[in-house]
């Protein structure tokens, strides 16, 4: 039995196959590998996608939630508010530079961060807020930023699983002080590799980061800012972007669509689907079920793939739940163990579509198949 998978890099890359060998081969005939023209450019075209001023690329999206709140001077002693069901990555950012996270409950309905649970649940230490837009999705920004804006602390958006979502004309990245991006490969856009950006309207901010990406310098071995790491893209990864940028909206527009087909087919009792909302990007699209591992174990038998975005709440994770525990987070509780990532990517064939409804379809959960 062939099974359908999650994802097959390979089928995406295939129709840009001679475009991205000519990107690499360019940078490997300059002779120049880190910090050049292919990054100037990618920064460029970015920031023009994301409606922002500027963009500053990095070696990985953890490390740009990392230089963002360097970048503003968060450290030891600050509060930073996240929510813990989206896989531990702002977790690690902000324990990172030596502040604490401030857990936050999830919306029932989107798994994104309830505002409500966010003003309730910050401190006077307070100094950033970390929004993940999980699985393609806005979070709840104008409710969310109305009570950064009301405390007094800073609005940092992780758009790792959001290229391209918007709220109307506003993109994704540029609601807060700065947004972050992951590219690692099966992002909605991803490249050969591990690689990230930030991008901020804010000329000083951007700045700050530059310097911070490189050891903190300011001018060549002259270290001058405190906090600095190395993180820089590759002119490789720059090209391979450049190549795949214009293209990322229509494989938006075939996310969507899947999952539109995904909502008209599968129908049933024991799987619950998740909302549609506007300007969602489909990254990951995820269905809860109570009985989730059975339901798991009957897709692969009917021979579809899935995963679980993601398993463990961050309070829980091992090398983090030493401190005191977490309490008032049942809705990220229940998340966490009910979530199920059904195959969706540009490349999924619409037979492919129906055969995975059809296996969601024929799953009895009384059964505990």
């Amino acid at each position: 039995m062939t099974m359908i998978a999650l994802n097959d890099l390979s089928r995406h890359h295939a129709p840009l196959r001679a475009a991205l060998d000519a990107a690499i081969a360019r940078v490997q005939d300059r002779g120049h590998y880190i910090l050049g023209p292919e990054v100037e450019a990618f920064e460029r075209e970015f920031a023009a996608y994301c409606g922002t001023a500027s963009c500053v690329a990095v070696a990985n999206g953890t490390d740009a939630l990392e230089l963002a709140l360097r970048a503003l001077d968060i450290g030891a002693g600050d509060d930073v508010a996240t929510v813990a069901n989206a896989g531990g990555y702002a977790t690690t950012a902000i324990r990172a530079v030596g502040a604490a996270p401030l857990y936050v409950d999830i919306d029932e309905g989107t798994l994104l961060m309830d505002p409500d649970s966010l003003a309730r649940r910050v401190t006077p230490r307070t100094r950033a807020v970390v929004v993940t837009h999980l699985y393609g999705r806005l979070a709840h920004l104008d409710a969310i930023a109305a009570v950064a804006n009301a405390r007094g602390f800073a609005l940092i958006e992780d758009c790792a699983q959001a290229h391209g979502a918007r709220n109307g004309t506003q993109m994704a990245g540029t609601w807060g002080a700065i947004g972050c991006f992951s590219f690692y490969p099966t992002k909605n856009l991803g490249a050969l590799g591990d690689a990230g950006a930030l991008v901020t309207r804010d000329a000083a901010l951007t700045a700050k980061i530059k310097e911070l990406r490189t050891y903190g310098w300011r001018g060549k071995y002259r270290i001058e800012v405190e906090g600095g790491m190395n993180s820089r893209m590759d002119e490789l990864q720059a090209a391979v972007l450049r190549v795949k940028l214009p293209h990322v909206d229509a494989w938006n527009l075939r996310r969507r669509e899947i999952a539109s087909r995904y909502a008209e087919a599968i129908a049933n009792p024991g799987i619950v689907l998740p909302p549609s909302t506007l300007g969602d990007v489909t990254h990951l699209y995820v269905v809860r079920a109570e009985l989730r591992d059975p339901l798991r174990a009957h897709l692969a038998e009917a021979g579809v793939a899935t995963d679980v975005h993601y398993p463990v709440p961050d309070y829980c994770q091992a090398a983090w739940s030493g401190g005191a525990p977490v309490t008032g987070l049942e809705r990220t509780d229940r998340a966490c163990a009910e979530v199920l990532t059904l195959p969706c990517y540009p490349e999924l064939t619409d037979p492919e579509i129906a055969a995975v409804a059809a296996a969601c379809n024929s799953w009895r959960p009384a059964t505990r198949s």
